[in-house]
């Protein structure tokens, strides 16, 4: 059951992104990191994203781990994709150079690879970059996904729209009475603000049910360092001090150093989700085409892969 895992406290979870709907890398990830340990899976709210993560699971011997599907509201930056401007882009090649998921070359922006990092817009000296997001329809997008098995929804519950957020929220809590998580930052709203949508959230689950995944700086993980994860480890202390029947993990910046420095800290969590430096490691290798074939190239990969996982289990 995945209340063991994450009782067990050493949960790896990883996080193939929210945006990310091409799914033939997914499952290269999921085959990859499934060798490698992981048994908590983060995904896609999209069918044929689920069936590869399951293929994965299969190419791996994995069958005993689980799945999440990710869901966002409007504007939500896991579910934006990046659009560029051809009017006033100026073919500088910065946004192709920065783009962690390769999701932009020659530029124009292959949607089903963009996670809408906001990275690109950032380097974009003309403004040519914005974003948008589908506000979609859970009530259709969310029956087919548990008719074909999933362990877990996410709710990336951040913004300012808590009228949508709770809208969602209670749609989900209708469609499945398995386990839920929360994805939750500071980063647009006060502590208190958070830690009252999280309690409001709560009102109506049943204690420990729920996981709530504390954001530090969402897709930022691009570095191995404690700066890097540290807003990730004080967001979860924020959460921790209100003693909420809850299960408790760490995201947003991720990487080797989280469980260590969360452990300094005195943070009790029970599992830790890495996606941005999870992909960035293997890149290289996954971006193969024959990677699933090459034992060389994987092998290459799964050390790497390997040491992310056990830096959470660690103690």
């Amino acid at each position: 059951m995945l209340k063991t895992l994450l009782e067990n406290g050493n949960c790896f979870k990883l996080v193939c992104g929210a945006g990310n709907e091409d799914a033939a890398e997914v499952e290269k990830l999921v085959t990859l990191y499934a060798k490698a340990g992981c048994r908590f899976f983060d995904l896609s709210a999209k069918e044929e994203v689920l069936e590869a993560a399951k293929r994965g699971l299969a190419r791996a011997g994995a069958e005993d781990a689980f799945l999440c599907v990710s869901v966002g509201i409007k504007g939500d930056p896991h579910i934006s994709k990046a659009q560029i401007d051809t009017e006033k882009c100026v073919g500088c090649g910065k946004c192709d150079e920065i783009c962690p998921n390769n999701a932009i070359k020659y530029h124009k922006v292959k949607q089903i690879k963009c996670i809408g990092c906001g990275k690109c817009a950032k380097v974009c000296s003309k403004g040519a970059i914005t974003y948008t997001s589908e506000n979609i329809d859970l009530n259709i997008v969310l029956p087919p996904l548990i008719a074909k098995g999933i362990d877990c929804i996410e709710l990336h519950a951040m913004g300012v729209d808590k009228d949508d957020i709770f809208s969602k929220w209670q749609t989900i809590n209708k469609l499945y009475t398995g386990m839920l998580s929360i994805c939750t930052s500071h980063g647009k709203i006060s502590d208190e603000t958070m830690i009252k949508r999280i309690k409001k959230m709560l009102e109506c689950r049943t204690p420990y049910t729920t996981i709530v995944q504390a954001d530090g700086f969402p897709m930022s993980g691009g570095r191995d360092d404690f700066k890097t994860t540290l807003q990730a480890v004080a967001t979860a202390e924020i959460v921790q001090n209100e003693r909420l029947p809850v299960y408790l993990m760490l995201s947003g910046g991720t990487n080797t150093k989280t469980a260590e420095l969360a452990r300094l800290c005195g943070i009790r969590f029970n599992g830790i989700a890495v996606g941005s430096y999870a992909r960035k490691i293997v890149r290289e290798q996954i971006d193969r085409t024959d990677f699933l074939e090459n034992k060389y190239a994987f092998n290459q990969a799964l050390e790497k892969a390997k040491t992310l996982v056990r830096s959470v289990a660690l103690k």
